[in-house]
């Protein structure tokens, strides 16, 4: 998609006259992801509900416009430069429960997903306590945590097809992998999460020519269980992240996945004694190692060199490639690594 034409006033004005949903130019967009580092957006708009996400992203791809979806920016690091085109920030937060089944929204955030199934007495989402993002992006990514992930207990996504049609479809037509899933791959071109969400990628999205496909809302087949069973288990879940991960300070997440086999990346990470280890305002968290962390004056350009160094100084040491979890988002023409990503993600 070619943004060197995206004329923002035109077209923003345009979104309001036709949906009526606000939108506002050269948004600062650091403050919408856990990192806290990002440039502007040319146009920004918020999608309240599910009814304006549905024509924010009709209006974009009808007009060949190039936009990027973000949920709670949880696995993203936005580019200095910022992002092209319209950013459409997810708050469809719409959730209901149905006789042994979860239903929500695409940007219900997993937290609360995990919260609300747990009043309901429905166990079987406990794991997205320590997932920061929302279930859209869960399902993008088959976010997963303590043995659990989404592949486990998705029973259909609501989707927003290339062709605009929407369709309800069940796990098995999802693709769900190990971190992976149908909608990483557009036609037969994969978006890359080296440099492509939405823990989620809460924010992904390339250039490519046929639109990604979109999740809307997902639903979740769950286990009747005594509430107070499934909250000894989300304390649990609670307590083991405030021991071992560096929760209240910017980050983006597990910076990188686990590599095949019985391996940890954050434990081949500290094995090679590189907590603590600092770009500009970035560094190797001393709590995680497979965490980076943003002291609040670092930029999105400090955590990718970071990012960078660690996985070179890796594959030298040990031979393996750590593969991204985290998606680098934007413009990065002007440094930190090749330009990657731009246009629309789930």
């Amino acid at each position: 998609m070619d943004t060197s034409s995206f004329d923002a006033l035109r077209i923003g004005t345009d979104i309001q006259r036709r949906l009526g949903v606000k939108t506002s130019r050269d948004e600062p967009l650091a403050r919408f992801t856990t990192m806290r580092v990002g440039g502007p957006a040319d146009l920004f708009a918020i999608a309240h509900n599910a009814f304006e996400l549905r024509g924010l992203l009709k209006f974009a791809r009808s007009r060949g416009l190039a936009h990027t979806v973000l949920g709670r920016g949880s696995n993203v690091v936005i580019a200095d430069a910022g992002l092209r085109g319209l950013v459409i920030l997810d708050r469809a937060e719409g959730a209901t429960v149905r006789d042994d089944t979860f239903v929500a929204e695409a940007g219900v955030p997993m937290a609360r997903a995990a919260t609300l199934a747990q009043e309901a007495g429905l166990s079987g989402l406990e794991f997205g306590l320590a997932i920061p993002g929302t279930v859209g992006g869960a399902v993008w990514a088959n976010a997963g945590a303590h043995g659990s992930d989404v592949a486990g207990v998705i029973e259909t996504a609501n989707v927003l097809l290339a062709d605009g049609s929407e369709q309800r479809l069940p796990a098995p037509e999802l693709g769900l992998g190990y971190r992976e899933s149908r909608f990483k791959i557009v036609g037969s071109e994969r978006v890359e999460t080296e440099g492509a969400d939405g823990t989620g990628s809460d924010g992904v999205g390339a250039t490519l020519d046929t639109p990604p496909e979109v999740v809307l809302g997902a639903t979740f087949r769950l286990e009747p269980t005594d509430p107070a069973t499934i909250k000894e288990r989300l304390d649990e879940i609670r307590h083991w992240r405030q021991a071992h991960q560096p929760l209240g300070i910017p980050s983006a997440g597990s910076v990188f996945r686990n590599p095949p086999g019985d391996r940890s990346a954050g434990a081949l990470i500290e094995g090679l004694e590189l907590k603590g280890t600092t770009e500009g305002g970035a560094t190797v968290s001393a709590k995680h190692a497979n965490f980076i962390v943003n002291d609040r004056r670092g930029t999105a350009a400090d955590v990718r060199r970071l990012a960078e160094r660690v996985r070179q100084t890796v594959a030298r040491a040990t031979g393996i490639e750590l593969a991204f979890e985290i998606v680098f988002l934007g413009d990065w023409a002007g440094g930190a690594g090749r330009e990657t990503d731009r246009g629309t993600k789930s």
